[in-house]
């Protein structure tokens, strides 16, 4: 009996990927290109978590991997200061998309993906701990690079490059320093041979 081989999915190019993107997904995004190698897509940040769901969904591109998130400070050169940017993939097709989305500087706020891909989770509390990106209906959205009583966010543009940290207390104390407790060796000669041929010289 003869049993057919699975079909290989279908991989498309960068205009295909774009094509469907902006015949698909017109009603979502702001606008699509290819830019580097990816087809980039802009979004409204209002409708990030709207997109999100309905690309993971979409039977054709097969998207099932969110590879990034992270975000630039553009500081004085946009008006709107910072911009989150997703890197997806399909594991199936091989279609990759970069998504972006601008954030004002007074309230850079964007929904969640941790209710879409579980490994939104550490990527975007490090977006938050570096650069103060706060990403609402996150589960546990705190410090995972810095200590809990860091002030501010180390990767934007106008962090004081010398700037202190408040002390921290040693959260738990030594009863006894242990340093005395520790056993040395004795010392090792070095050259003891060399030195003992040139003495019976």
């Amino acid at each position: 009996m003869n049993v057919a081989s699975p079909k290989s999915p279908e991989v498309f190019s960068l205009e295909q990927i774009l094509e469907h993107v902006n015949s698909t997904f017109s009603a979502l995004i702001l606008a699509a290109e290819i830019d580097r190698n990816h087809v980039v897509v802009k979004l409204d940040k209002a409708r990030i978590l709207e997109f999100f769901t309905a690309l993971k969904s979409d039977k054709k591109l097969q998207i099932n991997a969110l590879m990034s998130v992270t975000a630039v400070d553009w500081m004085d050169i946009r008006d709107d200061r910072y911009e989150v940017v997703y890197h997806v993939l399909s594991m199936s097709t091989l279609a990759r998309i970069r998504i972006k989305a601008a954030l004002p500087e007074h309230k850079p706020e964007v929904s969640s993906l941790t209710s879409l891909w579980h490994s939104a989770n550490f990527m975007e509390r490090e977006a938050w701990d570096m650069l103060g990106i706060v990403f609402t209906g996150h589960p546990d959205l705190r410090r995972i690079l810095m200590y809990d009583e860091f002030k501010g966010h180390p990767l934007r543009k106008d962090y004081p490059l010398q700037g202190k940290q408040p002390r921290v207390t040693l959260r738990y104390p030594e009863v006894e320093n242990t340093a005395r407790q520790m056993v040395r060796g004795n010392l090792v000669a070095i050259n003891k041979k060399k030195t003992a041929t040139a003495a019976g010289a």
